[in-house]
Formats: structure tokens, sequence, C-alpha cells
């Protein structure tokens, strides 16, 4: 299972969502995966050097993937098109990369941001639910 960006900010900065309360759970019982991008992203928010230094630990502790290649990169673009084919436009490339990696992959996302619902709608994506 990969979790998105906008979950784990949730969980570090202790806001209380569906997502974040199932990471929880979810972080005793399930494997989770780090994608580089998303680690990144995360990592970029903490202002506190001990904030930034307690999350690197946990992060780095996960398995950690590429979420991107030559071949997701183009594969993604091609979800972005047949997406807005449909009138759906996704707003972030890095939230393509994602669901792309995912679907590719036939791995759950745990997210919270509407950008990956055309995904599950439309694509395939496995939504990890909360």
């Amino acid at each position: 299972m990969l979790v998105d960006t906008s979950v784990w900010i949730d969980f570090f900065n202790g806001v209380s969502t569906p997502q974040s309360e199932a990471l929880d759970r979810y972080l005793q019982t399930e494997q989770i995966l780090m994608g580089d991008l998303i680690l990144a992203e995360v990592l970029q928010g903490f202002r506190r050097e001990t904030d930034f230094q307690t999350a690197c630990s946990l992060l780095q502790a996960l398995p950690c993937v590429s979420l991107c290649s030559p071949a997701l990169a183009l594969q993604s673009a091609q979800h972005f098109r047949r997406l807005r084919q449909k009138g759906l436009t996704v707003r972030k490339t890095i939230d393509c990369l994602i669901a792309t990696w995912c679907i590719t992959h036939q791995a759950p996302l745990l997210y919270a941001d509407r950008d990956f619902e055309p995904f599950v709608t439309h694509l395939g994506l496995r939504s990890a639910g909360a």
C-alpha cells in the first residue's frame, strides 16, 4: 500500500481524519511503502529540525520505491490524456505519477486528495479506503 502526501501531512500534524486514522492502524498491520517523490514532498514541509529528523527516521524505515521511470512517465501522460478526454483534468503531475505507479503495481493508495477519484473510477486505481 502507498500513502499519499496529504495523508502523511495530516498524520504528522496530528489532524484526525478518516485517512490519518486509517494510516495509524495500517502502520501496525499492513506493509506501507514509501514513494520517493512522496518522501520529498512530506519532508519538505517540516520547519523544525527535530520534527524533520523524527519524520526522516520513521519514513526511511519504510521500504522505498521509485515512482517514476521513462515507461511510467509515458503511461502517466497517457492516463492524464485519457482522463482529460473524459473532461477530467488532474491538477498535479505528481498525482498522475503516483496513481499510475499504483495501477501498474496493483498497489492500493490511501489518499485524501480528490484528484485520485478519476483514477479509481476510470482507470482501475485501488483505493485503500479509510
